[in-house]
């Protein structure tokens, strides 16, 4: 099945996986290179992502990196709106994405700068107002796993059994959300939220368990520390890492990765289709 999303009224087709930009106005983000506090920094780095083949850029202007403290509703729109205006005066046509998980910061995104995705690490659990709030902008929602809160959350994950605790964590989300009438939904598994390094591998070689939701599926492995803790690097030398997880994300059935570096992973996803002799469609597609 080739699944699709609706977006800004484009039909964003995923019979290729895609790539998602990662790009972050914080301060205090875990990777120091994707970080774009002033707006010259970002209109460069996003020029960059572009020019490199990233179909989605996902805006986040709050850290949700393990132990990260939560900065005020007020703080994250004066970092997050004056990035989304300078990327819409500069790239009108950019789909983007908005990396947050309270509903009234998505909600004024969507509206006031045309942002096409919604992608809310807590799966709703941090807001009860978001469900409703995608449901009123009707735009895609990346529905994401989390045990615990980014404060607290690899403290002491505990699962029954990992995979089945995953999806029906989302499953039953899905169904919240369908009832509400929102229909694009990406589910995520949330590698690092609330997970032991043991269980991110375990969650990484049962990824195509995912299917049993007939949803498309996002993850987020770039240079995360389940790379760096096995190899004894720091962040900024794990794309290698996070490369080689990628492909094997590929391999299970990923429909987006979402990176700090997009041309690497728009590689990737080229030498994996021609490895599975699956013409890649680039670059007008």
């Amino acid at each position: 099945m080739v699944f699709s999303l609706q977006m800004n009224g484009q039909l964003l087709r995923l019979d290729r996986p895609r790539v998602m930009g990662i790009v972050n106005v914080t301060p205090d983000s875990f990777y120091a290179g994707s970080r774009c506090e002033q707006v010259p920094a970002l209109l460069q780095r996003v020029g960059e992502m572009l020019s490199e083949g990233a179909d989605i850029l996902d805006i986040g202007a709050c850290s949700t990196r393990p132990g990260s403290k939560q900065v005020s509703e007020k703080e994250e729109l004066e970092r997050l709106l004056p990035a989304l205006e300078a990327i819409r005066n500069h790239y009108p046509d950019v789909l983007l994405s908005v990396d947050t998980y309270r509903g009234e910061v998505a909600r004024r995104a969507v509206e006031d700068y045309g942002v096409a995705m919604i992608n809310d690490i807590s799966g709703g659990d941090m807001d009860s107002r978001m469900f409703e709030t995608v449901a009123r902008c009707q735009v895609p929602y990346v529905l994401s796993h989390i045990q615990g809160t980014p404060a607290d959350m690899q403290q002491a994950p505990v699962y029954d059994d990992l995979m089945t605790d995953i999806c029906r964590y989302l499953a039953e989300r899905m169904q919240r959300l369908h009832s509400l009438g929102v229909n694009d939904i990406v589910v995520d598994p949330g590698f690092g939220f609330g997970k032991t390094l043991e269980q991110n591998y375990e969650l990484l070689r049962r990824l195509p368990d995912l299917r049993l939701l007939n949803a498309p599926v996002m993850v987020g492995l770039s240079r995360k520390s389940m790379i760096c803790r096995v190899l004894e690097l720091k962040p900024e030398e794990a794309l290698n890492g996070t490369t080689v997880l990628n492909t094997l994300a590929l391999c299970g059935g990923a429909h987006i990765l979402r990176v700090h570096d997009v041309a690497p992973a728009v590689q990737c996803v080229k030498l994996f289709m021609t490895y599975q002799n699956t013409a890649p469609c680039y670059p007008t597609c």
